[in-house]
């Protein structure tokens, strides 16, 4: 078997930013090489880079959103950025870097990709996909094992903005790029004192 990543009946030449579907075919071995198992799984999660993001406006604009919601956040709550000594901690990576990683390589790559290949494509609100609004639900739901009920609730919106860039750009990059961003923002600027006291 062998993989054909274009689209049928169009060249990915003539339209770049068109949904590609892994479509196995039949060779003559009867069974899948290891590079071709490897590329259809890297398919499925999105690993796979398919056009540069950090230049494109949605992005930017998603990306911009990150520090108007923290100074909002900083009127309600109180001002506790990180102190000094704690930006290399483990504390701290751990939710600014590790995170993030884990959490978009889990739902926005496994769940929301295997969502995407089984289910249509169709848009609903605001042009959120189904399996991206299913995964959002998911990801707060998630949250709830370790935060309280707002908290989980107050993700649920970040979530969609990871998983609508995930449908954008077909890969898991942008959405860790800027779940790693909105982490590391938030916790430097308002949960520093917080995440010290809490570990």
């Amino acid at each position: 078997m062998r993989l054909n990543f274009a689209k049928s009946g169009m060249s990915l030449q003539q339209n770049p930013h068109s949904v590609c579907m892994v479509e196995v075919q039949e060779a003559s071995s009867g069974a899948l090489s290891l590079p071709s198992r490897l590329a259809s799984v890297l398919a499925l999660i999105g690993l796979q880079l398919n056009r540069p993001f950090h230049r494109d406006s949605a992005f930017l604009l998603l990306l911009a959103l990150g520090p108007m919601v923290w100074l909002s956040l900083i009127g309600l709550f109180a001002f506790q950025p990180l102190p000094r000594h704690a930006i290399w901690s483990t504390a701290f990576l751990s939710v600014a870097l590790w995170q993030p990683v884990f959490e978009e390589l889990l739902f926005r790559g496994i769940v929301q990709g295997y969502l995407l290949q089984s289910m249509a494509r169709q848009k609903t609100w605001l042009g959120l996909s189904i399996p991206n609004l299913m995964t959002s639900v998911l990801f707060s739901l998630a949250h709830l094992a370790s935060h309280s009920i707002s908290w989980s609730l107050l993700v649920f919106v970040p979530s969609l903005c990871f998983g609508f860039v995930r449908d954008r750009f077909e890969s898991v990059y942008p959405s860790i790029a800027l779940h790693v961003f909105y982490n590391t923002g938030y916790f430097f600027l308002i949960g520093g004192a917080t995440l010290l006291n809490s570990r």
